[in-house]
């Protein structure tokens, strides 16, 4: 038995004191699917309204500002962590068990239980840690003025909503709902931020006088109120700096129609039944082969570097060796820092063209980046996610489905044409359109628009899935 199971089989002890949401003992209609990924999300929004009890200030710089949107965080809330810890845990555990650190064989049940359970653990684990650094840095004011059992109070707090985080998302993993809770929360909070800054009442002082804060709004607002009319259009369609514009709102709805447009790319193999005589069917292969995964491991991996970066700066401000990790400066508006230079300011998107053409090191470095990870990440989630070509190949074998027009023992050689180079050109893919949205100002950033269209188009097939299977038009 290899060392890398024996590390799995020491998590068995602690797989009694996990909580477990249990399989579903028959098979779940499509509207009670419906109705528990509405309950989901319910519960969601509720704890990303509730504010931390006991919590003096939430005013210092924003560790995760600019990651919340991808991170389905709440500043404040029960929600402050999101759903940070379960990518984390994820992330170090696909990485793990992709570089062979541990050795995971997903046809076997009992290996599969121990590596879920173990990414819950770390998941929990990650939680907690993660709670008493908010506390300890004074995220929620001085740790010695709110006193120890106040800090108490608030790791628990955070705990108790991470660990809801994780059943939530089982609970719809398992087929009680639809898709995964990560995906739903992650589209839930990005189609938030988009329609709140198109369409946002509040109003803000902006030098010129009060203006509404959603683009949409302050178009109207503008052109029924100015007299001139042209600079009145002019403002809002890309003169207003801090707020969102109208170009900003055109922007992201032509990221997400050329998103959709690559969602089509795909290569049909053609295979047959080596059984049924006439049967025949295709086995498609997308351009998008690991659809949004590169991209949320990536902003996993961009976010927990901005945080320790972030922490270490606010305490070591002057250290050499922290500067190279990142420099930060506080905003003049709006509650979180940007880096200014160091690893972490290269790591940042450049937020326009302009930017782009006043440091070319800067993009370039955050173009091969984005490009370099994402293809990376993709081709690393085909080994540890069952779609790798012998994956495939052994699926298809189980099925007894064969290649046309090949033999038998060629079917894995005809896949590794295809898999490998479709999860690395999809990555990159992945990665330049990314980069394109931030340029563009694309609301929500780049990254978070690939998210949102991806996890749509996927609820949008699931949902088309469900209803074939189920034979009706209508969901209800």
């Amino acid at each position: 038995m290899s060392s890398g199971v024996k590390f799995l089989h020491l998590i068995r002890p602690f797989m009694l004191f996990i909580p477990e949401i249990s399989n579903p003992e028959r098979k779940i209609q499509f509207r009670e699917k419906i109705l528990w990924t509405g309950v989901t999300l319910f519960i969601f929004l509720v704890c990303c309204q509730i504010p931390l009890y006991g919590i003096m200030s939430s005013d210092s710089a924003d560790p995760f500002y600019w990651m919340r949107v991808i991170m389905a965080s709440n500043r404040g809330t029960l929600m402050e962590l999101g759903i940070s810890p379960i990518i984390t845990s994820g992330m170090i555990m696909q990485l793990l068990a992709g570089t062979k650190i541990i050795d995971v064989d997903q046809g076997l049940k009992e290996d599969r239980a121990l590596f879920n359970g173990a990414q819950k653990l770390f998941g929990m684990l990650i939680t907690l840690a993660q709670a008493v650094v908010y506390v300890m840095t004074g995220m929620y004011g001085e740790p010695g003025d709110l006193g120890a059992g106040i800090c108490l109070l608030i790791v628990i707090q955070l705990f108790i909503a991470g660990l809801i985080v994780l059943l939530l998302d089982e609970l719809l993993q398992k087929g009680y709902g639809l898709g995964s809770g990560i995906s739903l929360f992650i589209a839930t909070n990005i189609c938030e931020t988009i329609v709140w800054k198109a369409f946002s009442p509040a109003t803000i002082n902006t030098g010129n006088g009060q203006e509404f804060e959603g683009a949409i709004i302050a178009m109207f607002h503008q052109l029924f109120t100015r007299n001139d009319k042209i600079r009145a259009l002019q403002r809002v369609w890309s003169g207003r700096q801090d707020l969102p514009n109208v170009l900003n709102l055109v922007a992201t709805v032509l990221v997400f129609a050329v998103v959709i447009f690559f969602q089509g790319f795909r290569v049909d193999l053609p295979i047959k039944s080596s059984r049924v005589r006439g049967q025949v069917s295709n086995y498609p292969i997308k351009l998008f082969y690991t659809s949004n995964m590169p991209i949320i491991l990536q902003s996993a991996l961009v976010s927990n570097l901005y945080f320790i970066s972030q922490m270490l700066y606010r305490k070591f401000a002057g250290n050499f060796f922290v500067g190279l990790l990142g420099i930060w400066e506080r905003q003049d508006s709006g509650p979180g820092a940007v880096p200014v230079g160091g690893l972490c300011y290269y790591l940042s998107p450049p937020l326009s063209f302009g930017h782009a053409r006043e440091d070319p090191i800067h993009t370039l470095f955050y173009f091969v980046f984005m490009l370099g990870s994402c293809a990376m990440f993709s081709k690393l989630w085909i080994d540890v996610s069952g779609t790798s070509p012998k994956d495939v190949a052994k699926q298809l074998k189980e099925q007894s489905m064969i290649m046309q027009g090949h033999r038998d023992e060629s079917l894995q050689r005809v896949l590794n044409k295809y898999i490998p180079t479709a999860a690395a050109f999809g990555g990159l893919c992945i990665g330049a359109l990314s980069v394109t949205a931030d340029m563009l100002g694309a609301i929500g950033s780049g990254t978070g628009i690939l998210l949102a269209v991806t996890i749509i188009y996927q609820y949008y097939e699931t949902f088309a899935k469900e209803q074939a299977e189920s034979g009706s038009l209508t969901p209800f």
